[in-house]
């Protein structure tokens, strides 16, 4: 059964006359026919009685009418919806971040320019480690993740939007608060606060000492950025994070910048690969990653001219 067919019958049943609805179908009338031969053939129903003066609709055919009318006004609506989607009217956006964004992204005000310029769009947010928002892409609970990653999982496109070297903070009374250049070795015996090894900077700070042949103690692990800064500020431990978030903590934090070869901490935007590795989004999400790389690239210029 095609939807031709159904516009075909609902055409007839409400013309009552095969020439008036051959001409509101824009087909010849046996061709209107044929088609409606093959639906009856198809239902093994008879939905019409016709002489050469009058039709009238069987009571299969009644029925039928009904339940014609309802499919496609169901087609109707999706179309509808469709291009509702694709007109950004309508629709849902599900983005996850990991947490400290404020230094690199301004994500609340970055949402509020979004839905001033799509008020239509639901966004729904969440909160996760690199991993945890990774799975939520491969399984659609989200569109998109910025998240900081060492290098793209299988299956999953990136594109970085900002690159930070790492540097250490201590406290501000620590030997080795103000200094440069400073080799991971210096950092052997020092006791660290980290975050959970499913986080993506925990995996990159683990690999950077591994490479360097370097042991270190991770003596807190915590979740969050807040804890992290609180407990390095108070000499629990040294921390290693990106020069952004160490620069917004200079009042209270000592920073110690690292010697060659540093680490550079880059944060991507993530989603599900298209054909290639690329990230081919439309919709909602397209909309925003647009917005998000244009923010990045005023964010940018305005640090080149200070």
């Amino acid at each position: 059964m095609e939807l031709r067919q159904l516009q075909h019958f609902v055409a007839v049943a409400e013309e009552m006359h095969f020439t008036r609805a051959a001409r509101r179908v824009n087909i010849v009338q046996s061709a209107l026919s044929t088609s409606i031969r093959a639906l009856e053939d198809e239902l093994a129903a008879k939905l019409f009685m016709r002489n050469t003066r009058q039709v009238q609709l069987t009571a299969a055919g009644r029925v039928f009418l009904d339940k014609a009318r309802l499919a496609l006004e169901a087609v109707r609506e999706a179309r509808d919806a469709v291009a509702a989607v694709q007109g950004l009217t309508r629709g849902r956006l599900a983005i996850g971040t990991v947490q400290s964004l404020p230094a690199f992204v301004d994500l609340p005000a970055l949402l509020a320019s979004f839905h001033e310029l799509y008020p239509g769009i639901e966004v729904r947010l969440c909160q996760g480690n690199a991993d945890h928002l990774i799975d939520k892409i491969r399984s659609g609970a989200i569109d998109l993740a910025i998240v900081p990653l060492i290098e793209a999982p299988r299956g999953i496109a990136t594109k970085m939007i900002a690159c930070e070297y790492l540097v250490a903070i201590c406290s501000k009374n620590h030997p080795l608060a103000g200094r440069t250049d400073v080799p991971l070795s210096a950092f052997r015996d020092e006791p660290f606060v980290d975050f959970e090894q499913a986080w993506g900077t925990r995996q990159l700070v683990d690999t950077g000492f591994r490479h360097a042949g370097v042991d270190r103690r991770v003596a807190f692990e915590v979740n969050d950025l807040g804890t992290l800064i609180e407990l390095v500020s108070r000499g629990l431990g040294m921390a290693l994070v990106p020069e952004a978030i160490a620069e917004a903590e200079a009042e209270t934090l000592g920073v110690v910048r690292l010697a060659e070869p540093q680490m550079c901490w880059e944060l991507a935007v993530a989603t599900l690969a298209g054909g290639g590795d690329e990230i081919i989004l439309d919709g909602a999400p397209k909309a925003f990653m647009d917005l998000l790389i244009a923010a990045r690239s005023v964010e940018d210029e305005q640090d080149e001219a200070a």
